[in-house]
């Protein structure tokens, strides 16, 4: 299976499944940005239910390429988020196992929105052993011929349980730290799994 995926902030479970039962993994760099997607935006879970969190970034251009994105810090939003992290997993089963890695994403700064959800990418496939070859686009096409085109279809308005490769994964329930007070929330962020799962996040995800 050959993927071509848009960049995401610790993205979701509909995402990484691609990444990890793909042989050949392209993420998009010559798009423009697109506003309220996953690409600065993950969902967790958390004792209020499902939250998003979104990453501020600089005011965007006309037809912007997301590879020239930058991120803002005018407001505290790294403090924020791993608040908020903190506060939905820190009783979870391997949250003490990844929480310091984790964090090392809330204490850096990066410039540009892309090597910032990269390094994240590179570092969940580091947390689970799995090696991967991901490369990254020199040019846009709008229809890529021998891909499966992910870049708009893992989307926040778009229905996961529409793509019949993964419903029946990611519809399977597992442990959730506040699944006594919540309904089983299904394709929340690769957190959500790595925190209540572990190494066994592969092997739900199907690996």
């Amino acid at each position: 299976m050959k993927a071509l995926l848009s960049t995401a902030y610790w993205p979701n479970q509909h995402y990484f499944y691609y990444i990890l039962n793909s042989n050949n993994i392209v993420i998009e760099s010559y798009e423009n940005y697109h506003k309220q997607s996953y690409r600065n935006r993950t969902q967790i879970l958390t004792a209020n239910g499902k939250l998003d969190l979104s990453i501020p970034v600089k005011k965007i251009n006309t037809k912007e390429l997301i590879k020239d994105v930058e991120l803002s810090y005018t407001e505290n939003w790294q403090i924020n988020h791993w608040r908020a992290i903190t506060s939905a997993y820190k009783n979870s089963p391997y949250f003490e196992f990844f929480e310091e890695e984790i964090y090392y994403f809330y204490n850096k700064q990066f410039k540009f929105l892309m090597d910032y959800n990269s390094e994240q990418l590179i570092l969940v496939l580091k947390l689970l052993k799995v090696k991967k070859d991901i490369s990254f686009t020199a040019t846009f096409e709008k229809e890529p011929l021998n891909f499966i085109d992910l870049r708009n279809s893992i989307h926040p308005k778009e229905d996961f349980s529409e793509d019949v490769l993964v419903a029946n994964k990611l519809t399977s329930p597992y442990y959730q730290t506040f699944e006594s007070k919540f309904p089983f929330h299904p394709n929340l962020s690769i957190l959500d799994l790595l925190f209540n799962k572990g190494l066994e996040t592969k092997d739900y995800l199907g690996t």
